[in-house]
């Protein structure tokens, strides 16, 4: 991986890291940059459940803080043994409610994001967002300092992964009482030397900083979430005159209400986008997945049958199709693969067909091979993932191919 040193706007301080057995010898002037703290508000929705519980209890606020370093290269003939950056906040009430070894810990990868933190990550780190990624040729920090306002990172240099001469960058949650309007503290680098012997290096002073802390997002303000997308379309509409289509769409609102309430997601937290014989909701940041779709398909299956025995006139059946991934709120509707992606698995051939092929079937479900895989295939609760059928969504003059899973809901197991 190219490094990408710091420019020189993202530098806090260059400054040497001093030895005693090395002090006074030019050839031996070695050191560490610091780049300048980028902090960025987490709303409570991207928390993880356990801080997410206390942020609504305590009206603590949660801000990301990364730091990043780069390294200059050893001195001729030493290696580093070990390397440990520490922060040290000045207001104690400030504290790292997590300090991360990496982001993998918390989701967060080059490709995608994959929890809500890992988003509010991507979108706030720009450019640094390689520093925070695993790499396999870089020793794991182990962390030191959770729940206090010292906390730090320590490399440990490995055969496999020596600590190299680089770029890093280490990441922190910290928590803060409300109101809190600047971050003030000080950076500290040391590092061990293996070589002739073994030395200590560290810098002379440690490196003041001073930062704004983020504001928190408003209601009005939007931001980037992983999410899950849900997508229905009624099948057969437009054969139906005005007044059947206006009671096909009155009762789709509600059955897909319905199926929602059945998984426990909150109506005041979603905002469904009507599409005539269709809609499209994203549901909650933060929700659990292994609990929200099964119940989301049983309860778009009861009802579906509650419609029926309740004296609607003609069947309604579904197509269903179900999505996740990084996606955010624009002027017009949403943005983001997932948004796309579910509508391209709503309309594909294959779904089409199998509600074609199964007459007696309620609904129809897509999911994409990501929600199967992490979802579906360990799930104990209905549907089983024998009940699903693996297909390829294939559409070129879009682009697009994905697998994906069919669940077919026959009528007796709606009844």
């Amino acid at each position: 991986m190219m490094e990408e040193f710091l420019r020189a706007d993202e530098i806090l301080d260059r400054r040497d890291l001093v030895s005693p057995e090395l002090r006074g010898d030019n050839a031996y002037r070695f050191g560490v940059t610091c780049g300048r703290p980028l902090l960025y508000s987490v709303p409570p929705a991207a928390l993880p459940q356990p801080l997410r519980s206390r942020a609504e209890a305590s009206g603590n606020a949660y801000t990301g803080a990364m730091f990043s370093f780069d390294l200059d290269e050893a001195p001729p003939g030493h290696r580093y043994a070990a390397a440990r950056f520490t922060v040290e906040l000045d207001d104690d009430r400030v504290i790292a409610a997590t300090v991360h070894g990496d982001g993998g810990q918390f989701g967060l990868t080059l490709d995608d994001a994959s929890s809500p933190l890992s988003a509010e990550t991507r979108g706030a780190v720009g450019g640094l967002l390689r520093r925070l990624i695993v790499r396999i040729d870089r020793p794991s920090a182990r962390t030191i300092g959770t729940q206090s306002h010292r906390f730090g990172w320590v490399y440990t240099g490995q055969r496999s992964a020596p600590i190299l001469p680089r770029t890093y960058g280490v990441h922190a949650l910290l928590e803060s009482p409300p109101g809190v309007p600047s971050l003030h503290g000080a950076l500290a680098v040391d590092v061990d030397l293996a070589g002739p012997g073994r030395r200590r290096a560290s810098l002379a002073d440690r490196v003041p900083f001073s930062v704004t802390m983020p504001q928190v997002q408003g209601p009005g303000q939007r931001s980037a979430a992983v999410r899950l997308c849900m997508a229905a379309d009624v099948a057969g509409y437009s054969r139906h005159g005005n007044a059947v289509a206006e009671r096909l769409q009155r009762d789709l609102v509600s059955v897909l209400a319905a199926a929602r309430r059945a998984a426990g997601i909150d109506e005041h937290a979603v905002t469904p986008q009507p599409q005539g014989d269709g809609q499209f909701t994203v549901l909650p940041i933060g929700i659990d997945e292994s609990v929200v779709i099964p119940r989301l398909v049983r309860g778009l299956a009861e009802a579906l049958a509650t419609r029926e025995t309740g004296g609607s006139t003609g069947p309604m059946r579904l197509r269903f199709a179900l999505h996740r991934g990084l996606v955010k709120e624009a002027d017009n509707g949403w943005v983001g693969r997932a948004a796309v992606a579910v509508h391209r698995l709503l309309d594909s051939l294959p779904l089409r067909t199998a509600l074609t092929d199964h007459p007696q079937a309620g609904f129809v479900l897509a999911v994409p091979d990501v929600l199967f895989l992490d979802v579906i295939a360990h799930s104990e609760e209905p549907p089983a993932p024998s009940e699903f059928t693996s297909v390829t969504v294939e559409l070129p003059a879009k682009g697009f191919q994905e697998r994906a899973w069919l669940y077919v809901a026959e009528s007796e197991k709606t009844a």
